[in-house]
């Protein structure tokens, strides 16, 4: 049961996360960090395991991947992971859609690693670019045009509707200023001629393909607050602390029922002397992790851009040890983290496609 009192047994160092004196620290905790939890002291790595089953971390390359898009201007994305209440799916488009989408099961939240370009929608067309979400909600027609040399992008469906969460603490603009989004103006497209036009609904068990003897995208005006947007990461305010490393929590962006989507980005690093700068091993009991490495660095290593992580929940995952001993090192010469990497926790198990499974060669 929760208890107010929490209680120290054997060996533990006085603050959380900090003067570890060679102990691992291991964080076994409910609800996603905010529930009960209990801060386990090793002797030794508790990420150095083989996993033999179903439960296996993977780590892939998005670049390796590839996508019917990426060739065809009729292709598809690829699936990455699914369960009940999202799917996480890859685009690397190359050229313009022959046709609009709608996706039926769920709202869209795209994250845009390379390119720019445009989305063609009922309410206006979005320019994007790369660190832009674009936010598509269900059932609204649109269509990606990318300029030349394609886009790389990461697409969260979620089945309930996405939010923006509430924190009553630090009011309504921090970490993320909705006031900052960019909101289409409308720009209905003129026929050009064609007998009719495709638009193509995906769906499970679809899709299936409905056309118009008109341009789709023939909207004159629109009023309300179910909308299309962008936002870019550059725009977001990430929280800190000189003392202690945040739960990831703090860093929540947006949300669905069972989808948690987070900013890990650049911010000046814990600077007391003893606290660990980076995240503590643990094994969020309750959510399965995906982490899409967007760039940057930490204490002077690249992150693998392009690169998709899956932590299932229950096993052990964390920064290497290695990486937490450079951290320490560098504890008076490197004073940011310079990571930007995009979070996805899910409260139902993950499964992952075939395609994840090959690339990662999970047995």
């Amino acid at each position: 049961m929760e208890s107010f009192i929490h209680l120290r047994r054997g060996t533990t160092p006085h603050r959380v996360h900090a003067d570890l004196d060679g102990l691992k620290d291991d964080e076994l905790g409910r609800g996603g960090f905010s529930g009960r939890t209990a801060h386990l002291y090793h002797r030794n790595d508790p990420a150095a395991f083989r996993a033999v089953g179903p439960l296996q971390p993977s780590d892939v390359s998005c670049l390796a991947l590839t996508p019917t898009d990426l060739d065809d201007p009729a292709g598809e994305p690829l699936l990455l992971f699914s369960n009940e209440d999202c799917r996480i799916r890859l685009s690397r488009r190359t050229a313009e859609m022959p046709f609009h989408v709608r996706w039926l099961d769920g709202d869209m939240l795209m994250f845009v690693h390379q390119g720019t370009g445009r989305f063609e929608t009922e309410f206006g067309p979005l320019q994007y670019r790369p660190g832009d979400y674009v936010y598509i909600p269900k059932a609204t027609t649109h269509r990606q045009i990318p300029d030349d040399g394609g886009s790389v992008i990461l697409l969260i469906e979620a089945t309930d509707d996405f939010r923006v969460p509430r924190d009553p603490y630090l009011g309504r603009h921090f970490p993320f200023d909705s006031a900052q989004v960019v909101v289409p103006e409308p720009e209905p497209v003129d026929d050009d001629g064609r007998d009719e036009y495709e638009v193509r609904l995906y769906h499970e068990g679809g899709p299936t393909s409905i056309f118009y003897p008109h341009h789709p995208i023939d909207v004159e005006g629109w009023r309300g607050d179910n909308f299309p947007f962008t936002f870019n990461i550059a725009d977001y305010t990430p929280l800190g602390s000189d003392r202690v490393h945040l739960p990831p929590t703090v860093h929540l962006f947006m949300q669905a029922t069972g989808v948690y989507v987070m900013n890990f980005l650049p911010r000046p690093a814990e600077g007391e002397a003893g606290t660990e700068r980076v995240p503590w091993y643990h094994r969020n009991v309750d959510f399965d992790e995906i982490a899409f490495y967007h760039g940057g660095s930490v204490f002077g290593i690249d992150m693998p851009a392009a690169m998709i992580s899956h932590a299932p929940q229950g096993v052990h995952h964390g920064v290497p040890e290695r990486a937490r001993e450079r951290a320490r090192r560098l504890h008076d010469k490197e004073s940011w983290v310079r990571w930007e990497i995009i979070a996805i926790d899910t409260r139902r198990r993950l499964t992952p496609s075939p395609a994840v499974l090959d690339a990662s060669g999970a047995t």
